[in-house]
């Protein structure tokens, strides 16, 4: 109730309170008591939070605009009820024993009382608490201005209970509808709040695409979503509020320890600091921002995946008789949780992004160095060959001078087979030398990778098998590289081999790939060595592999020129039994 002089009140919008249904039954109620008991004045209440605000008001225009969505402290209706005389359901306030300041307790009828020892006087209250199942207060009927002028009789009184229990009846389904449509809403917030996190993979756009959910349905008047820098990852979310940076980090450290506790941080001015989620620094510093943004109360929200502590988000009204209920702090807390998995995979994603291109950057500048490297030494080195070819041609250079010469050439040859490595492994390890792959037969490759080696196996008496099908097997990858895998598997398996063996190549085509298979009776490999058999410069500890000459980049440079095709290749080896290396390559798509 207030009158003209009053001072501004909390209010709330009764259209969004409850659904259509419950607010016209409850209108049912007040009109009824107003109509058939004889008052002009029936007001029912709502409960929420600390306050009580008219969803319901029957009578004069005045008494409807100055009452409707209006807000009275749940503290003075108590205070007033302790001093009331029991009437049944209701209690009676005579005006002699009210106590409250009138202009926060309600709307005071312009009304002279009638010449009668039982006449109502405009400050009395005749007021019925509204209880749900359970016995807690969740509203209020109130009645003024009875048509007579007198205070309700023995008569009137019994009638009145009975309006007393179709309004509790009708409130508590009001209040279980509003209850549910408060957890629709938040299960739907929930859902938009997913959908969009996980369609997004740009921080920003995910934060700024969860704002209108949380805004809608936690029905707030402000938002903050905010994560924290880490490492080389900004921080990320709503602009700066102009707070204080003192204030900013208290808050901050105070979402810390919430996320640890797994609760919410609830900020009004009738709140006091609960030292298991924060300090009473951090609350005070919350309680200060509050202000600072013209907030009424405020939920700061912790935002985190696992153990990690991401950011917050801050809520808050204007009204701060509208407090947070259990389900919408819990509630809060659950999205959080997912916006915190969001921004973790969307920072996961950005890392990855940023190895990657590092990753490629360092790839880039290896190939370039192994170049220049290779290039430099290519020169001189052809100056070193063609010298030591003269001195080996001139007959008149005897003994331990041509020995020496000899041991010069051979150094020499080894050389160039390192610095020629070297050149092919700066091209294939480059992320920008290949271009579009055309799909190719691999069957010529293959059988001119066999010719090549023939020679070499028939001088270490080894005799080749080749099985590839009779006809085009297409696969995805330049000609070149093919050629330079083959010979590179095959010339091992000649080196490896002894005598009188048998050294195999095969062409098998799957489905989606094409496979080669080169397969030998050799010394083997060892299942440590081949953990590092791919590694550049590797030689094995094997005394007999030791004994050929290599320079340990020939598998290197096969498994670089595979994985850049899409493709892999393995390797399965026994000490003393031979080894079979797999080549798996894409074939072109149907």
């Amino acid at each position: 109730m207030t009158d003209g002089s009053s001072l501004p009140r909390p209010q709330i919008d009764v259209t969004t309170w409850s659904d259509v249904g419950s607010r016209d039954a409850l209108d049912l109620v007040a009109s009824s008591v107003a109509e058939m008991i004889g008052f002009e004045i029936a007001i029912v209440s709502v409960v929420r939070g600390e306050q009580m605000y008219a969803v319901s008001v029957e009578g004069s225009n005045e008494a409807t605009a100055a009452m409707l969505g209006v807000a009275t402290p749940v503290s003075m209706v108590l205070a007033e009820l302790e001093r009331a005389d029991d009437w049944g359901r209701f209690r009676f306030v005579p005006h002699e024993r009210v106590q409250a300041d009138v202009r926060t307790i309600g709307w005071v009828p312009d009304l002279d009382p009638v010449d009668s020892p039982d006449a109502w006087h405009p400050l009395d209250l005749l007021i019925a608490p509204l209880f749900d199942d359970v016995g807690t207060m969740i509203g209020l009927l109130s009645i003024d201005v009875p048509m007579g002028g007198l205070r309700p009789g023995p008569t009137q009184r019994q009638m009145l209970e009975r309006f007393v229990v179709q309004a509790e009846r009708a409130l508590r389904m009001a209040v279980e509808r509003d209850e549910l449509a408060a957890r629709i809403r938040l299960a739907e917030a929930a859902r938009r709040v997913v959908r969009f996190a996980t369609s997004q993979d740009d921080l920003e756009s995910v934060l700024d695409d969860c704002r209108h959910p949380l805004l809608d349905g936690f029905r707030a008047d402000f938002l903050a979503i905010r994560t924290y820098s880490t490492g080389s990852l900004p921080s990320a979310g709503s602009p700066s509020s102009n707070l204080p940076e003192h204030l900013v980090e208290t808050i901050r450290g105070a979402a810390r320890r919430a996320w640890t506790q797994q609760r919410v941080l609830v900020v009004d001015e009738r709140g006091q600091p609960d030292d298991s989620v924060a300090s009473p620094e951090e609350f005070y510093a919350a309680l200060e921002a509050m202000a600072i943004v013209g907030m009424g109360t405020m939920m700061l929200v912790p935002l985190g995946a696992g153990h990690e502590s991401l950011g917050h988000v801050i809520l808050g009204r204007k009204d701060p008789g509208l407090l947070w209920s259990p389900d919408e702090q819990s509630g809060a807390l659950d999205i959080a949780r997912d916006i915190g998995q969001a921004v973790l995979n969307s920072r996961t994603l950005l890392q990855e992004q940023q190895m990657v291109s590092e990753l490629r950057r360092l790839a880039t500048y290896k190939s370039q160095v192994l170049s220049t490297v290779s290039h430099e030494l290519k020169n001189p080195l052809s100056a070193v060959s063609g010298y030591v070819e003269i001195l080996e041609a001139d007959p008149s250079i005897t003994g331990s001078a041509r020995r020496s010469i000899e041991s010069l050439h051979r150094a020499s040859r080894r050389m160039e087979r390192l610095v020629d490595d070297l050149l092919v492994l700066a091209v294939v390890e480059d992320p920008e030398s290949l271009g579009q792959v055309e799909p190719m037969d691999a069957v010529p490759v293959v059988l001119e990778a066999l010719e090549l080696t023939r020679v070499a196996a028939e001088r270490r008496h080894l005799t080749l098998e080749v099985d590839v099908p009779g006809r085009a097997v297409p696969v995805c990858c330049e000609p070149g590289d093919l050629d330079r895998v083959l010979t590179n598997l095959l010339s091992n398996a000649v080196k490896y081999t002894p005598q009188d063996r048998v050294i195999s190549l095969s062409l098998v085509q799957h489905d989606a790939e094409v496979e080669l298979v080169v397969r030998d009776q050799g010394i083997g490999i060892s299942h440590d060595d081949q953990a590092r058999l791919f590694t550049e410069f590797f030689r094995s500890t094997n005394p007999q592999a030791v004994a050929q000459p290599g320079t340990g980049l020939g598998l290197t440079i096969c498994r670089r020129i595979v994985e850049r095709h899409g493709g892999r290749i393995v390797v399965e080896s026994a000490l003393g039994e031979g080894s079979t290396f797999r080549v798996f390559l894409p074939a072109p798509s149907v």
